[in-house]
């Protein structure tokens, strides 16, 4: 038995000596053959896409006005050459004086002429404005059409305060005679100047304004 084992090992040691051997030529090839192995480049295509550059065309740009000139200002000149539509005159200005009357309105062809007179107190409605309403009658005509304003009523009153004439200065559609009719009915307190009463044309105004 002891013959049979000692041969064993003998035979094992041989083995794994013939393995070893065997595996190292075995690397040995392998690697010879990866050196022979010969790298290829891979090419890739690529598409490259051209753009097309289109007319395009140019943007008219709009010019703008000029701006207006600044107005010219006045300067005073010691200049003694200067031609007279050039030259302002010196005015002497009395702000405590009495200012001018307004100018009557026109006549017209026809009509009665109406005279102007100055006053300083304007006559007035007796009970106030009040009673020229309530003698105000809105015509049915501008009332179921809704026409709403002012008639304004140039009214001729006398040391009195009696009217003696109208006219229409602005007129109001279908209104313009109830308008004349009412500032003709109220009694008025005259105008006065310098604490006398003195006959006028005033200019009154008449309201319609429906509720």
């Amino acid at each position: 038995m002891k013959k049979r084992t000692n041969t064993l090992k003998g035979q094992y040691k041989k083995v794994l000596e013939l393995g070893l051997i065997l595996s190292l030529l075995l690397h040995i090839v392998l690697m010879q053959a990866y050196k022979r192995v010969e790298t290829g480049e891979v090419l890739k295509t690529v598409a490259i896409e051209t753009l097309s550059v289109e007319d395009i065309p140019k943007t008219e740009i709009q010019k703008q006005a000029p701006a207006p000139s600044r107005p010219t200002v006045p300067i005073a000149s010691e200049d003694e050459d200067l031609p007279d539509d050039e030259t302002i005159d010196f005015t002497d200005l009395d702000l405590d004086a009495e200012p001018p009357p307004p100018p009557p309105p026109p006549e017209e062809d026809g009509g009665e002429a109406m005279v102007f007179y100055a006053f300083d107190e304007a006559p007035q409605p007796v009970g106030g404005w009040g009673s020229l309403k309530n003698n105000l009658i809105y015509p049915d005509i501008a009332m179921k059409a809704g026409i709403e304003g002012q008639v304004m009523v140039y009214a001729h009153i006398d040391i009195n305060g009696n009217v003696l004439g109208t006219r229409v200065l602005q007129s109001l559609t279908g209104c313009d005679e109830a308008a004349q009719t009412a500032v003709t009915k109220t009694k008025w307190k005259p105008a006065m100047q310098r604490d006398q009463p003195v006959e006028v044309w005033v200019a009154v105004p008449v309201i319609f304004k429906l509720k």
